[in-house]
């Protein structure tokens, strides 16, 4: 009988799995549930022979229902997959697909932050009759059983930044990074390093790691995710969902809710509009192959699972390391031939030594540059003709040709030589310095002679044309405002035309700045005549098909005679040309998708190519745009690779955030940067006040995102008044970058 009772109990367990997928409304399995219960209760008062009979019969309608529901599985049903207790987590892989491994910074709660685990793990394969172990540094999200300390696997600031400590490591040590991503968010906290701008350096490092890394998507939602998330191949489950953000949190921007759950229709209205699935991602191209799961996903006990994703795993890294090898043939075709095999092979047929050489790593940081930069790129619109398509064209491989002699081979020879005369002139000076100071110091005497100071340049004046000056429309009321500070600091009320025309939307008395367009900073900020927009006709897209975004889209670009919230374009600042990207409030609050993402890349590249600083101009973001889903989340780390080359040969690239700046943006290739400021408007971090209340039950303070905050935690590096922007910038081009740059 207790053999019975067992297989009952599991049997219920099962039961009740399909049920908390399925919901209680479905009601075949709600009595088959009911039924085990009661049968389970009177195990030891039924005659055996009738408790076999219920038995079978129950188990023959569960399977049946089991097949039922896997066939008939929606999206949010698969969220919910993703979510449940029995769902087996990083800590059940170590145990089952590595050979032994050593948890790094701690276990279970005596840890930095227990929802981010890493471990240093072996791996073995079988090639006929002999075993090979794989050093591999293993770094995930760790949902626990249970374990309220975990959080769920929402990382904090200090957990990815463990994670990017150890990811150094590996790199020193030249072995794989195996990423398991089973995170619905990273924790919406400001604390130092902070949650945005941890994720951005998590990136920006990744981006460049001389290491092959893989990664595996359980449950990947949004920024929390890509913090481990920029792999060279990234796998995912079947039965697991990868999003832009969570069905709940897109329903509850869908209708507008301000407190509250959204209901349900709703809720799983969205998880199918934002095309979460694994096939869903697949078909998209943000992912690059699926993991096969039991049709309900697999569970703790589920080993012939464990099995398959240490064989993918393993093959992953194969193939990864193989791009970088120049004799790889026969082996690639070995790997292609067990592509798809339903079975699991004990005998992988070759051996792959993970080890690289340093053209071998060059080669493995060009395939990672390439593959971000091609992923979604077909999702991007854009209403250009043919003939304006390859003018633009021409004119980027001109650029490239004209500066690449210019600066590649004639500034070279140009530095040689300078650098010769420069030596040969130093040399002669301290040789003749002790006979020429004092004839020059006895002619200074006898004429009268003063030293020459330099001037200083307090302003840089803007050149004198006919067009008349920008005035604002806002200036255009004859009325007066309140300054929000009245009360603490004695403002008096300012007459609108003053305020937004000589004051720049600044309160002269206490320093408030109030939002302006962004057309302001185009018509002030920039010498007159100098900004010449490019690729203007990259436009925003609805390649999700979600529901009703085509709509808004047009209603966008009828309201602002734009193609998406980000402007590229080439300006100058006091003579010194510029490349800028500018994301704007007035189309869709400054929110990033493909078009912006492509945008943004193609700006660094002609940054890069004609030695000019970079400055993103940030006048609102809003995050990523969630109605485009996973490929408005790849924008993260494609754009953040870009950012990186730009850096990399020598580039200045400037951040400068004002009104709201929230989100994905931020924790990628904004908070990168390694010069960030903000105005005193600004208010900037990872999420609202809204989502953190929501996650961690807390309320923040007023001031919680305000400039002075993010500068005393390190996040940016000034906090400067609108009044002197353009003074300000100036002085930054002057002060700051490489000698890279045409100006230098």
């Amino acid at each position: 009988m207790s053999e019975l009772y067992r297989e009952l109990t599991e049997l219920l367990e099962r039961a009740l799995y399909v049920r908390d997928i399925k919901g209680e409304d479905w009601q075949e399995i709600s009595a088959v549930v009911g039924f085990l219960q009661e049968l389970r209760e009177k195990v030891y008062e039924l005659p055996g022979e009738e408790l076999r009979k219920r038995f079978s019969l129950l188990k023959e309608k569960l399977v049946a229902l089991e097949t039922l529901a896997a066939e008939t599985l929606s999206p949010y049903e698969i969220v919910k997959i993703t979510r449940h207790p029995q769902r087996f987590t990083l800590q059940d892989i170590l145990e089952n697909v590595y050979d032994n491994y050593t948890e790094l910074g701690g276990e279970g709660e005596i840890n930095l932050d227990p929802a981010v685990v890493v471990a240093r793990a072996m791996i073995s394969r079988r090639v006929g009759d002999k075993i090979y172990m794989h050093q591999v540094m293993v770094i995930g999200h760790e949902k626990g059983h249970g374990e309220e300390f975990r959080r769920g696997g929402s990382a904090k600031p200090w957990g990815n930044e463990k994670a990017l400590h150890y990811m150094k490591i590996a790199e020193t040590e030249g072995i794989p990074i195996h990423f398991y991503i089973f995170t619905p968010g990273a924790y919406p906290i400001e604390d130092p390093p902070g949650a945005a701008q941890q994720i951005a350096r998590n990136l920006y490092t990744m981006a460049k790691l001389k290491v092959p890394m893989i990664s595996f998507i359980s449950e990947g939602g949004s920024g929390g995710a890509e913090a481990i998330g920029l792999a060279d191949l990234r796998l995912m489950a079947s039965r697991g969902y990868y999003s832009v953000i969570s069905p709940e949190g897109a329903a509850a921007i869908e209708a507008k809710l301000k407190s509250g759950r959204p209901p349900r229709e709703l809720v799983e209205k969205c998880a199918r509009n934002l095309r979460l699935t694994a096939e869903d991602n697949l078909r998209l191209g943000t992912i690059d192959r699926i993991v096969p799961e039991p049709p309900l996903g697999a569970r703790r006990q589920d080993y012939g699972f464990f099995k398959r994703l240490r064989y993918e795993m393993i093959r992953a890294t194969d193939e990864v390391v193989l791009q970088t090898k120049s004799l790889r043939t026969f082996r690639k075709y070995v790997l292609s031939r067990k592509n798809g095999t339903e079975e699991v092979p004990e005998d992988f047929g070759i051996y792959v030594n993970w080890e690289l050489t340093e053209d071998e790593k060059e080669i493995l940081l060009e395939n990672r540059s390439r593959k971000y930069r091609e992923m979604g790129r077909w999702a991007v619109c854009g209403k250009e003709s043919t003939f304006k398509h390859y003018l633009e064209k021409s004119h980027d491989l001109g650029l490239k040709v004209f500066h690449g002699l210019r600066y590649g081979v004639f500034k070279q020879s140009h530095r040689a030589l300078r650098r010769m005369f420069e030596e040969l002139t130093q040399e002669s000076s301290a040789l003749l310095k002790p006979v020429s100071d004092p004839v020059k110091t006895v002619y200074n005497l006898l004429s009268g002679k003063k030293r020459r100071i330099p001037k200083v340049v307090s302003w840089i004046e803007r050149p004198e044309g006919p067009e008349e000056l920008y005035v604002s429309p806002l200036a255009l009321e004859d009325r007066t405002v309140t300054c929000p500070n009245a009360e603490t600091h004695g403002c008096p009320d300012l007459w609108v035309p003053d305020l937004y025309g000589e004051f720049c939307g600044v309160c002269p008395n206490c320093g408030y700045h109030f939002p302006l367009e962004y057309q302001w900073y185009l018509n002030n900020l920039f010498d007159r005549g100098s900004v010449r927009e490019f690729n203007e006709g990259l436009s925003s897209g609805n390649p999700l098909n979600f529901e009703g975004y085509a709509e808004k889209l047009a209603k966008a670009r009828k309201s602002t005679g734009k193609n998406s919230a980000m402007l590229t374009f080439e300006a100058k600042i006091g003579g010194i040309s510029l490349i800028v990207a500018m994301l704007i409030a007035d189309f869709r609050q400054g929110t990033v998708g493909v078009a912006e993402g492509e945008k943004f890349i193609r700006a660094c590249d002609r940054a890069r190519i004609t030695r000019r600083p970079l400055l993103a101009l940030i006048h609102t973001t809003g995050g990523i745009r969630i109605h485009e889903g996973t490929l408005g989340v790849i924008q993260m780390p494609r754009c953040t690779v870009a950012v990186r080359e730009y850096v990399d040969s020598g580039g200045l690239y400037i951040v400068l955030y004002d009104n709201n700046s929230y989100a994905g943006p931020v924790a990628s290739f904004l908070g990168c940067a390694p010069y960030q400021f903000a105005l005193r408007s600004t208010r900037l971090g990872f999420a609202g006040p809204r989502v953190i209340r929501e996650t961690t039950g807390e309320e923040v303070p007023p001031d919680y995102h305000s400039a002075e905050n993010a500068l005393r935690r390190g996040h940016i590096q000034g906090v400067w008044d609108r009044r002197e922007l353009r003074l300000k910038l100036y002085e930054a081009l002057l002060t700051m970058g490489g000698r890279n740059l045409y100006y230098r």
